[in-house]
């Protein structure tokens, strides 16, 4: 194959963002593909407006079979508990690592490299640790306002997924498949962050759908004003229930002749025979207490945010939510 070098230059760029090394024999071919894709641009419309709802019900089987995956292992406490497995990793305290924590920092490490970090709609678990790229940089449509790059709460999901969702995921007990264990935890995480932070991209649709209300309330600092404003009762017990449905559906063991068993809401089979993969109860229960009422934290930061830069409006400060963002947020989960 002809080969050609490839020189570092200023104002060019280059994989990983490094000059160190001053020529690297690389194929003909894919210089010229990440030549022409230096500048490249997002040409789907998976981000648009327009798009939102068929995203999140996609997000749900994405969210469902995740879970089916990870419940085949027991629940393997080592797993998350510092120490327990002496991984090489440390955070900035001098703490070790837990299990996952080092395989979803690796994971993210590796991701981050191919921009996945780039897109709006994903969130690193560990944004700081983050390597230069080695593909060009992409450039997205400009759906969300500049205040969305400062909302995280992956430090809340991960805690409640080890917390609150593992113990009705998983039977308990260590059948010692740490690695296994670890390595599907991640994608639950993921899946499970992607759909609670497009609670951005659901706040601009809404906000666009009513601005001079939510322009009110934002002005105002009324947290729980918009909450109750954004907040959808009916289309929420109608997505618990599309998720139940989903959870029954896709837990069934499929033969030649069709399902196993008539699914059951708690696991079982309807008529008492083979278990499901996963509990339709736990994944409605996931989605009603979990998983909508972090994407309605997400919905709240961001509008309170919404008209941050605008001539004359209320600024709240900083890049994230501040002190008294957190206050009304908190004074919102109150009053719902």
């Amino acid at each position: 194959m002809q080969t050609i070098q490839k020189r570092s230059g200023s104002g060019v760029w280059t994989p990983n963002g490094h000059n160190k090394v001053r020529c690297r024999s690389v194929s003909k071919k894919a210089v010229v593909a990440a030549s022409a894709s230096a500048n490249a641009r997002d040409m789907s419309s998976a981000l648009s407006l327009a798009n939102i709802r068929s995203s999140l019900i996609r997000q749900e089987d994405t969210i469902i079979f995740s879970f089916i995956e990870r419940a085949q292992f027991c629940r393997n406490l080592p797993v998350y508990t510092p120490d327990a497995i002496p991984v090489p990793g440390f955070d900035r305290c001098g703490r070790r690592y837990s299990l996952l924590e080092y395989v979803l920092r690796e994971t993210e490490r590796l991701h981050g490299s191919v921009r996945r970090y780039t897109s709006p709609d994903e969130h690193a678990f560990y944004p700081g640790d983050l390597p230069p790229l080695v593909l060009p940089p992409i450039t997205y449509p400009s759906v969300l306002h500049s205040c969305a790059e400062g909302i995280n709460i992956n430090d809340r999901i991960l805690r409640i997924y080890v917390e609150d969702i593992l113990p009705g995921l998983t039977a308990p007990g260590d059948d010692f498949n740490y690695g296994s264990t670890a390595t599907l935890d991640v994608p639950c995480l993921q899946a499970l962050s992607k759909r609670i932070h497009y609670g951005k991209f659901v706040a601009e649709a809404k906000f666009l759908a009513k601005p001079e209300e939510y322009s009110a309330l934002i002005r105002a600092g009324d947290a729980a004003g918009i909450m109750e404003l954004l907040t959808d009762r009916e289309v929420e017990r109608r997505v618990v229930e599309r998720v139940r449905r989903k959870a029954a559906t896709f837990g069934q063991d499929v033969t030649e002749a069709g399902p196993a068993a008539a699914a059951g809401s708690n696991g079982g089979s309807a008529d008492g025979g083979s278990r499901l993969k996963v509990s339709p109860d736990l994944v409605a229960r996931v989605y009603e207490e979990i998983v909508m009422p972090l994407t309605k934290d997400v919905e709240v930061l961001y509008l309170l945010r919404r008209l941050d830069g605008d001539a004359g409006e209320r600024q709240t400060g900083g890049r994230g939510a501040g002190a008294g963002t957190a206050a009304a947020l908190a004074a919102a989960a109150a009053a719902r």
